[in-house]
């Protein structure tokens, strides 16, 4: 079954994600989601970089973010979140009681790079990927720790930027504010079996 994609579309930077993907993938369907009947329709999310206590509290209120992590529980549903979206997913926050989808087995530390103006872009190495990835990192976390079941896909400057869990997947940077669309192929690429 080909994937359906779903980016959600509550706040932050959405419209940079459903344009990599059209981009690099014209034929698949793409969906904007902000309730659980939108979740539905897709096999893939993608929950973009934006404001995660705001949003972290927006999906608590709709229901969307139980939506997901039935969904992901059923393993009927792959799910990539970037920067906010790490966050999100991460079992613990360091130093922050917010809502999450405890869905990565990470504890994250926000704006572990700096604020805003200490925004950046660099080259990534990606494991998987024949050549690093040009990062672009603002208000970034970081990884801190991880369990058994996790697996480290990327390290800038000894600091842990892109970590796996079976079919949850989660990035400190923001490829889709760059033209290279192979993180988004990638995701795309993330088996999910028919539920």
């Amino acid at each position: 079954m080909p994937p359906t994609v779903g980016v959600v579309a509550i706040q932050g930077d959405f419209s940079k994600h459903v344009e990599a993907i059209r981009s690099c993938s014209p034929d698949t369907k793409l969906f904007e989601i902000r309730t659980p009947e939108d979740l539905d329709q897709v096999t893939h999310l993608i929950i973009p970089g934006g404001e995660s206590t705001t949003v972290g509290l927006l999906m608590q209120r709709y229901g969307l973010g139980e939506a997901i992590i039935k969904r992901v529980q059923q393993r009927s549903l792959a799910v990539w979140g970037t920067c906010m979206g790490m966050i999100l997913l991460a079992k613990s926050v360091e130093n922050h009681d917010q809502y999450r989808l405890g869905l990565l087995d990470i504890t994250v530390r926000r704006n572990a790079f700096g604020t805003q103006v200490h925004s950046f872009e660099d080259e990534t190495d990606i494991d998987g990927l024949d050549s690093p990835v040009m990062g672009v990192y603002i208000r970034a976390p970081i990884v801190t720790e991880w369990g058994p079941m996790v697996k480290i896909l990327g390290k800038y400057q000894g600091q842990v930027v892109a970590a796996r869990q079976e079919n949850v997947l989660g990035t400190s940077f923001h490829p889709e504010l760059t033209d290279d669309t192979r993180m988004h192929l990638w995701f795309l690429s993330f088996p999910v079996p028919e539920s």
